[in-house]
């Protein structure tokens, strides 16, 4: 599955991309991961906790940067992890890049190419997208909250995961209520 999501920082683009290269400065804007070892300068070992639901999984893998241009500003990431219990497995490739924008700040795009086999993808089938969104969303507001702390040694809050399976279900329903009554094309 392809998800593609943007937002802006109010950093400038030089800041930005030093800050989102600082992958265990960013891990706890991530929400439910956790880094647990720096293997080398270019790979990472972690946990992602997932909740859908009363549903609860942790991912255990390894983040590694696969290709990196600090002139484009753009980075290639592939991440690899398998849920605890054996019952599911998630791999991703994340490309992210960044632009400077209009106003000042640097406007981030990301582009995922996620597969999900056994569990977590039956539970997941059909709110990736929004949860995506939402996870993006968080991640955004983290980064920038960080990003502008006034000590560097500020700790980052992590962003709790606990009601995202809830309001991605949220989200789909309005969205067919809104088509169902007057949101959508009449002929």
């Amino acid at each position: 599955m392809l998800i593609e999501n943007e937002f802006t920082v109010g950093m400038p683009p030089d800041e930005t991309w030093a800050y989102l290269l600082d992958v265990e400065r960013i891990a706890p804007c991530m929400p439910g991961a956790e880094i647990t070892d720096h293997v080398d300068d270019r790979t990472w070992k972690g946990k992602v906790n997932i909740k859908f639901g009363p549903v609860a999984m942790v991912f255990s893998g390894q983040v590694v940067v696969q290709e990196r241009d600090d002139e484009a500003r753009r980075v290639k990431l592939v991440a690899k992890g398998t849920e605890q219990k054996g019952k599911g497995a998630a791999n991703a490739t994340v490309t992210s890049w960044l632009d400077a924008a209009p106003a000042g700040g640097t406007h981030v795009k990301m582009q995922a190419d996620i597969t999900l086999t056994g569990s977590v993808a039956q539970l997941s089938r059909g709110l990736l997208p929004e949860v995506s969104k939402k996870l993006t969303g968080q991640f955004a507001d983290c980064l920038e909250a960080t990003m502008g702390a006034a000590s560097s040694e500020a700790p980052s809050k992590p962003v709790g995961g606990i009601g995202l399976g809830l309001a991605a279900i949220w989200s789909l329903v309005v969205g067919f209520f809104r088509r169902l009554f007057g949101g959508g094309k009449q002929g």
